[in-house]
């Protein structure tokens, strides 16, 4: 037997922890907005959990509460309003759990072989987003990269480069280089 496997083991077993972790935080301070796949859980109440797809409105229709403004909001933010809400009138202590099960999408445009829209991953960079999009184009310039990001509403635009991170929602647009 190899006496090398149980720590093997070890290491996975830290590795996939911190894995855990880093995308747990990535959660804590994740805002909700439009395009984002979210799940309510309540355990033991599956009247009461949700999956759905946030639209451009930010209020979700929850059962027993009506409507809530859920946009801006943290997942951990929008557990505890319906914490709140259920706690006392309809349930005695409700345990809900809310994550985010898709984010919503980035967009790269410019000159990349395939423009358009792309699904979210945490760690995702320029660079890798142009991956996604099948590569630059022979005209693209690394160095004349914008990005648009939204933050509490208000839209920014600035120059970037390609190992910059991306966050759910951002645009990137790779302009031509002159040669």
């Amino acid at each position: 037997m190899n006496t090398y496997m149980p720590y093997k083991l070890f290491i996975f077993s830290i590795v996939l922890l911190f894995a855990d972790i880093a995308l747990a935080e990535s959660e804590i301070g994740y805002r909700l907005g439009a395009g984002d796949k979210v799940s309510v859980r309540v355990y033991g109440e599956s009247d009461l959990s949700i999956s759905l797809l946030l639209d451009e409105s930010g209020v979700i229709n929850y059962p027993f509460l009506g409507e809530i403004k859920v946009f801006g909001l943290t997942p951990a933010e929008l557990e505890e309003v319906i914490v709140s809400g259920l706690k006392g009138d309809y349930l005695v202590n409700p345990n809900v759990a809310v994550s985010v099960v898709e984010y919503r999408p980035i967009y790269i445009y410019g000159e990349v072989r395939s423009p358009g829209s792309y699904s979210y991953q945490p760690g995702l960079t320029v660079a890798k987003a142009a991956a996604l999009a099948q590569g630059l184009t022979e005209r693209a310039s690394e160095n004349r990269v914008y990005l648009i990001r939204e933050n509490e509403g208000e839209e920014s635009r600035e120059k970037i480069d390609m190992s910059t991170k991306l966050y759910p929602g951002d645009t990137v647009t790779i302009e031509q280089g002159f040669f």
